[in-house]
């Protein structure tokens, strides 16, 4: 798939615009799409869940699959794996039964995929000081939670550590390589933490009629920065 797209993207080493035709059509169509889901996790019909929360990720995978000159290879096909793992998280949270261990998983590991664009060229455990309050925020929505999680403890306490780190180093890399890029993927990250807190709040607390529509915009927000971080990379560093 992204060989596909690089072919029809690449025009040579003239100088590109910032946003370029395809790159915006894909955000505009991840726009779209995700506009047409949104509402349907209301009022329905299902079968618009079905089809366009798989396919605003997937153009958002898309865009972090355009050629991206200058960028390290390394990062974009971390970033490229995190996005995938992802789009099987997003299928695995809509389909009628409850697989939300499965969906956790899959999250899981597009966060350890993220964790390793991240720290490519930044050495984990740089800027520690970033670590303490994201750390403390998490751990304070947790212990909220705590008391409804029952058998679902382990598991999710797991994949907050994980979330925790991957925010940081995305902040953490931000700090030690200030550019256009880095700042996108540092607020998609922080975007993406807080569209699961919202998610878990929602799930395990008190729920909230508002709460899914800030858990997808949040959501869908945080992967789109994740993924210019890419796109955008080289060319607004």
């Amino acid at each position: 798939m992204c060989k596909a797209i690089a072919r029809t993207y690449n025009r040579g080493d003239l100088p590109r615009p910032i946003m370029t035709p395809t790159l915006l059509a894909l955000s505009v169509a991840a726009l779209v799409s995700a506009l047409l889901h949104i509402p349907a996790e209301y009022g329905g019909p299902r079968w618009r869940v079905y089809v366009f929360k798989p396919l605003t990720t997937t153009l958002i995978l898309a865009i972090a699959c355009l050629p991206a000159a200058g960028i390290e290879p390394r990062y974009q096909w971390a970033i490229v794996v995190g996005l995938l793992f992802s789009l099987a998280g997003d299928v695995f949270l809509m389909l009628p039964h409850d697989r939300f261990i499965a969906g956790l998983v899959a999250f899981l590991f597009a966060h350890i995929a993220y964790i390793a664009a991240f720290t490519v060229g930044v050495p984990l455990g740089t800027a520690p000081w970033i670590l303490l309050p994201v750390a403390l925020v998490a751990a304070v929505i947790l212990r909220m939670l705590w008391p409804n999680l029952g058998r679902l403890a382990i598991p999710v306490t797991v994949y907050v550590i994980v979330i925790v780190v991957m925010t940081w180093t995305a902040a953490a890399r931000a700090v030690a390589l200030p550019s256009t890029a880095t700042a996108l993927a540092a607020t998609g990250a922080a975007l993406f933490l807080a569209s699961d807190a919202i998610l878990a709040l929602n799930r395990f607390g008190k729920p909230f009629r508002a709460g899914r529509a800030l858990n997808l915009a949040t959501y869908f927000a945080g992967q789109w920065l994740i993924a210019l971080s890419v796109a955008l990379g080289a060319r607004a560093a």
